[in-house]
């Protein structure tokens, strides 16, 4: 009897390796997908490390559970009620309470001490920026200023989003950003996907000794990434989106310059769509945003659900 309860178990723990193994390659994810669980690609060392922290959490979760889930298997199959006689009782087992107080402990605390490594390095800010960036949020669009760099007329050079136009965010690659948050009105979150955290935008932030500054090392690689409001700030919340568009240094460099001058066409500082195009870089400098599209928020141009239905 218990022979053949063995090759059960057996035959039961090969066919679910199986079918998890078919499972995974019916998802058609490569092995880095498989780890990322779900989350975008990293674009930034702080991220990529956060990546790692959720990888090797998930799989230290999945041990934890693959080791329960055997244990109750083995109950189940080889401790099924087989007569009416009462089993042998037993008050202590003291190894086996032992490892099941050291055993967590020991989890806890590993996880714990990689968690404030990771919080630290992404937290950190001791670095020297090589470009530094105020972020406005106000219902429900953005600002973007680089108080770095002024135009002809002394103001400083900056991005307003309306409701008509994505605001671009134009950043360097390859180069240590500093990010410094406040909203004009109520509570927003700053949210870039591929950066792997959100920032909470509050008002008047020094008032409240909230620390609203933060750095990326460098954004790995140049391309265009979406970022939206993470906290519910009103009506229009959810379409509250701008635009990271990471370029060459040199292609940066350039835009800034341009977004100094005065346009001869308009008398006035040329803006980001035609600093962008005058930068002429390719699709990395398409003057509107990419991934994403404005909301028309006039509520006259749109109608009532069913509209029109008969």
């Amino acid at each position: 009897m218990g022979l053949k309860e063995g090759t059960r178990a057996s035959r039961l723990a090969k066919t679910a390796g199986l079918v998890g193994l078919v499972g995974i390659g019916a998802t058609g994810c490569s092995t880095d997908e498989v780890l990322r669980f779900g989350w975008p690609v990293a674009v930034t060392p702080q991220a990529e490390k956060m990546r790692e922290l959720w990888t090797w959490s998930v799989i230290a979760a999945l041990v934890v559970g693959v080791i329960v889930w055997g244990l109750i298997l083995w109950s189940v199959v080889f401790h099924r009620k087989k007569s009416e006689e009462l089993p042998r009782q037993t008050a202590y087992n003291l190894p086996l309470e032992i490892v099941l107080i050291v055993v967590p402990t020991v989890i806890v605390a590993v996880l714990f001490y990689f968690t404030a490594v990771t919080q630290n390095y992404v937290t950190d800010k001791s670095g020297k920026p090589d470009v530094n960036v105020d972020v406005i949020a106000f219902q429900w669009n953005w600002e973007f200023q680089y108080p770095d760099h002024k135009t002809e007329e002394g103001n400083v050079v900056s991005t307003v989003g309306t409701s008509g136009e994505i605001p671009i965010m134009v950043l360097p690659a390859h180069k240590r950003i500093q990010f410094k948050l406040r909203s004009t009105d109520v509570i927003h979150s700053f949210f870039v996907p591929e950066f792997h955290f959100k920032r909470d935008v509050f008002p008047m932030p020094e008032k409240n000794n909230q620390d609203n500054v933060f750095q990326i090392d460098q954004i790995d690689r140049p391309g265009a990434f979406v970022g939206r409001c993470a906290e519910l700030c009103g009506s229009y919340h959810a379409v509250m989106n701008f635009e990271v568009r990471a370029l060459e240094a040199a292609d940066f460099d350039k835009y800034i310059e341009i977004r100094k001058e005065i346009n001869p066409k308009t008398g006035k500082p040329f803006t980001t769509a035609e600093a962008l195009s005058q930068v002429n870089c390719g699709e990395l400098c398409a003057p509107l945003a990419t991934t994403t599209t404005p909301f028309n928020t006039d509520r006259t141009a749109r109608e009532a659900s069913g509209a029109g239905q008969k």
